[in-house]
């Protein structure tokens, strides 16, 4: 898909009913963890993500035609962090007085070093809540008109990923896998790609994210 197609469906999408829950449910591991009953709500965290959508240039096999295709960056987070390891967007909490949005691209920033003057908000996914680590997640998606340069955060991130939303619409990328938790094995859909599993709440946030690109 190209960066061109990929911003005409994103603001398109953006502008009507998200696809919400049905689709990042497509996504969800099986059983999903649920939050307690007893739950107090004040203690769920809010966290912000970053979906950057951005052009990278493909050759088509031999023929001298380029064209550039959408990729979004993704993280390989570092090994000393909680959940150390597993792929997901550039995030974290939201401080004090941001919004969403701000929260997503400060962190977008000191995470990859994003710089963010050409980065242009298209709008907000549906929120999506990790009872798992108490946050309640809301994806931003933005663009970037060239393919942005980025350096990892030594502390935070292992690896930066820049992933083609083709690889992401494959069926060949979907995968089925089991693991345990606390004892109790479930089912997780993921995407393999790149050597990594991209799954839970990124996999989640993607789900409807490519639901608006027209993944079915």
């Amino acid at each position: 898909m190209t960066f061109a197609d990929a911003l005409t469906r994103l603001e398109a999408g953006l502008r009507t009913a998200l696809p919400g829950p049905q689709a990042q449910a497509r996504l969800a591991p099986v059983p999903r963890r649920e939050w307690p009953i007893d739950l107090n709500p004040a203690r769920v965290r809010n966290a912000a993500g970053l979906v950057l959508v951005f052009p990278k240039e493909k050759t088509a096999g031999r023929s001298l035609l380029n064209r550039e295709d959408a990729h979004i960056i993704l993280t390989v987070r570092a090994l000393a962090l909680r959940h150390g390891g597993q792929v997901s967007l550039p995030g974290g909490v939201v401080d004090p007085g941001e919004t969403f949005e701000q929260a997503a691209l400060r962190e977008a920033h000191e995470e990859v070093a994003l710089a963010l003057d050409d980065v242009r908000v298209l709008g907000a996914l549906t929120p999506l809540d990790i009872p798992v680590s108490g946050f309640r997640l809301h994806p931003i998606v933005a663009v970037h008109p060239t393919r942005p340069q980025l350096t990892p955060s030594d502390d935070e991130v292992a690896r930066i990923l820049e992933v083609s939303v083709d690889d992401l619409l494959d069926p060949r990328h979907f995968v089925t896998t089991e693991r345990k938790r606390e004892g109790v094995a479930f089912a997780v859909p993921a995407f393999r790609i790149a050597n990594v599993e991209i799954w839970g709440a990124t996999a989640m946030v993607l789900a409807e994210f490519l639901a608006l690109l027209g993944w079915s």
